[in-house]
């Protein structure tokens, strides 16, 4: 593929005290001829970040390393990044994952889009040898409806997590509907931007093939959110609502998805109330709060089961044929 203006990318990587894996981010974003810019914000880390980054910079001038003096979150860092930066393609990376070669080309060639993304290889620190297999494209289109489900926990089935696709954006979309991270969110800032886009009328475009892999991190489980971050989550997806901007066929999957939401946010306040100011406490918030009973007797249960289960048998891991585990399911 040429590249051209319109092709440009822009990656912005937000980092926290990431030493050791932010060199790899930018290597594999200086490694792709479409990025026309790699903008990372160092955001209040106390570690060598920023150091780290700059040794990883290839010399064609296209790194640029902005630091915050105080951690402002990841939503601010971006939004900082988009606002200094002008490719009008705009990539999102973690500053510990990283791109596979070939990403973009994969992803540029397909057309009308607003919004697009591929697949993620899910890899422990022991699989960053692997290389992902070779999956067709095969282009399908994400509507509101069908990203709010891919985002519901279900009993028994894996836990939803379209919200971890990082699609190429267009800025000229984000721009005409004033669309950016919400600076309060901590936790589901990139689900929250994407469904607004998608009730603003973005062209959704998700393809098969894998270009993004994402390391896994014990501190990324859902039970570490903090509380006021799914309680800041929650109030974003009631605000979406109250608009009644949201199309009829995606609105009670949306509602399903806020009340999952909330009743996490339940089951944490009552388990800070009972680290903070001991059983009482927690109990009175609870009786206080008749709603959210079955939420938090529901969530200790599952609590105690899984740590049960995980007592009793080696954990493992869903693979498939290259021993990698992939977020979008891949045809045969």
């Amino acid at each position: 593929m040429i590249v051209t203006e319109d092709n440009r990318v822009c990656v912005i990587i937000a980092a926290k005290n990431a030493e050791e894996t932010i060199g790899r981010a930018v290597r594999s974003a200086l490694a792709e001829p479409e990025v026309a810019e790699v903008v990372v914000v160092d955001d209040g880390s106390s570690d060598a970040t920023m150091a780290a980054a700059d040794a990883a910079d290839d010399g064609s001038g296209r790194l640029e390393i902005i630091r915050f003096k105080v951690n402002r979150g990841p939503s601010a860092a971006r939004n900082h990044a988009i606002a200094i930066s002008r490719a009008p393609l705009i990539s999102i990376l973690d500053a510990d994952d990283f791109f596979f070669p070939g990403r973009f080309r994969q992803m540029l060639a397909c057309e009308d889009w607003d919004f697009i993304a591929d697949n993620i290889a899910f890899m422990e620190k022991a699989d960053l040898s692997r290389k992902p297999a070779s999956f067709a494209p095969r282009p399908k289109r994400l509507d509101l409806k069908t990203f709010v489900l891919g985002n519901i926990s279900r009993r028994g089935a894996p836990r939803g997590e379209l919200g971890f696709l990082k699609p190429v954006m267009r800025r000229a979309f984000l721009d005409a509907h004033g669309l950016r991270y919400r600076e309060e969110m901590r936790l589901g800032e990139d689900y929250e931007l994407y469904v607004r886009a998608l009730v603003a009328g973005a062209r959704y475009t998700v393809i098969e093939s894998c270009g993004y892999g994402a390391v896994v991190r014990a501190n990324s489980l859902s039970g570490q959110h903090r509380t006021k971050d799914l309680e800041a989550l929650r109030d974003a997806e009631r605000a979406i609502l109250a608009t009644g901007d949201v199309p009829s066929e995606a609105e009670a999957v949306m509602r399903r998805h806020c009340r999952q939401i909330a009743d996490r946010h339940a089951l944490r306040h009552f388990l800070d109330s009972k680290r903070e100011a001991g059983a009482g406490a927690a109990l009175g918030y609870a009786f206080a709060n008749p709603a959210a009973m079955p939420a938090i007797a529901g969530g200790i249960l599952r609590d105690k089961l899984d740590a049960a289960r995980r007592r009793g048998r080696p954990q493992t891991r869903a693979t498939e044929g290259d021993g990698l585990r992939y977020l979008l399911p891949v045809a045969d």
